[in-house]
């Protein structure tokens, strides 16, 4: 035993194209705030490299995923999702991470909490920031989740097994509508600050999708390029915080960057073109049906993430939104969305149809790899629990 330091399990996961740390839910403090202090303490706390701690000091590994026995009783596991923040002392469950998802199945699996079945374990995920559930298929053998595969995707180094993620039931998971303002598309006018046609989509997570011309962007820029134009960077937020507000995240729009930076995301969509990314990869115009840069915690997001990927084929799949408009014929009736982002391609399969007048999700997989990389103890100071 430590003089001054607690132990606590833990383990760094992989999901996708993002990295978080794990807990199992009976391994944390169970009272706010304490918990939340503890996760911000493992993570190295308000520091921009996180110097201290387990966190990545970047969105996309700055995260924190816990795990724990389903308290429904039509699904295996609980699974909590939390964006750690490294410049406020804050960690912002309103959200849900797509990629960091694929990784539930495999650690749920080895963490003896769900009982393998070979060649593939179907896991119901309780995804209880919304009370939603994630269908997950997990590749198995001798009792543990497989992570050595053919499958690739973009934004990872090599190859893993491949994982599907069903997220077709979290429609509506925040504002209770797939479509929370009622219709396909809204203008926002912000007067001589000039007005916007928008689409709002809540699937997965709450997006917002404009198009890049409105926005005098070609579409195809990099993240670095667009967060670099800070008066782009401020109309963005402009037009986010009032989608925000419509949402119900927040009271006031000028409250969205500090209450709600995570969601809703924003994604600027342009049709497909031939274009090069950040990372040398070449994307073709016959490759894609959409080209997005997605924006998510103030940041451009340097793939696509799991649930963006969710919302943007649901979108494809809504007629009259801001996306689906810029979508070819044959894409409007494909089962499979191909969206280009920074780093490559990443699909969705995706489906809807209408019930009673309203548009109803059936379909909204997609696929991921995972992997652990680290099972382990992290050491938190004693004083934080005092």
């Amino acid at each position: 035993m430590h003089p001054d330091m607690e132990m606590i399990r833990c383990s760094i996961m992989r999901g996708g194209t993002s990295k978080a740390v794990f807990f199992l839910e009976n391994d944390l403090p169970k009272q706010q705030p304490l918990r939340d202090q503890v996760i911000l303490a493992a993570f190295g706390g308000v520091d921009i490299r996180q110097i201290d701690g387990l966190g990545g000091a970047d969105t996309l590994t700055s995260k924190v995923a816990i795990i724990g026995p389903s308290t429904r009783e039509d699904c295996d596991v609980d699974y909590t999702f939390g964006q750690v923040s490294y410049t406020a002392p804050m960690v912002d469950y309103k959200g849900n991470c797509g990629n960091i998802s694929s990784a539930v199945g495999p650690f749920a699996i080895d963490a003896g909490l769900v009982e393998p079945i070979e060649p593939i374990t179907t896991i119901r995920i309780h995804l209880t920031n919304t009370d939603n559930v994630i269908l997950t298929d997990v590749p198995v053998k001798n009792g543990r989740a497989l992570s050595d595969g053919d499958y690739a995707i973009s934004g990872v180094p090599g190859t893993g097994m491949r994982i599907t993620l069903d997220f077709s039931d979290t429609q509506g998971a925040f504002t209770g509508s797939l479509l929370p303002t009622g219709k396909p598309k809204e203008i926002f006018d912000f007067g001589e600050k000039g007005s916007f046609e928008v689409s709002v989509v809540d699937a997965g997570n709450p997006l917002v999708f404009i198009s890049a011309a409105s926005l005098g962007m070609k579409g195809t820029e990099t993240p670095s390029e667009i967060e670099s134009n800070k008066p782009l960077m401020d109309t963005i937020e402009m037009i986010r915080a009032r989608a925000a507000l419509l949402c119900g995240l927040v009271d006031k729009e000028e409250d969205a960057a500090a209450k709600s930076p995570y969601i809703p995301f924003f994604a600027i969509v342009s049709p497909p073109a031939d274009y090069s990314c950040y990372n040398g990869k070449e994307v073709a115009k016959k490759e894609v049906d959409i080209v997005s840069r997605l924006l998510f915690m103030l940041k451009m997001h340097k793939t696509y993430p799991g649930t963006g990927t969710v919302c943007t084929g649901a979108a494809a799949k809504i007629p009259g939104t801001v996306l689906w408009e810029q979508l070819s014929e044959a894409a409007k009736e494909a089962p499979v969305i191909r969206i280009g982002h920074p780093a490559g391609i990443i699909e969705v399969e995706a489906a809807s149809e209408l019930r009673e007048g309203k548009r109803f999700l059936t379909r909204a997989a997609f696929y991921r790899t995972a992997r652990k990389i680290m099972d382990g103890y992290v050491y938190i100071k004693k004083s934080i629990f005092d």
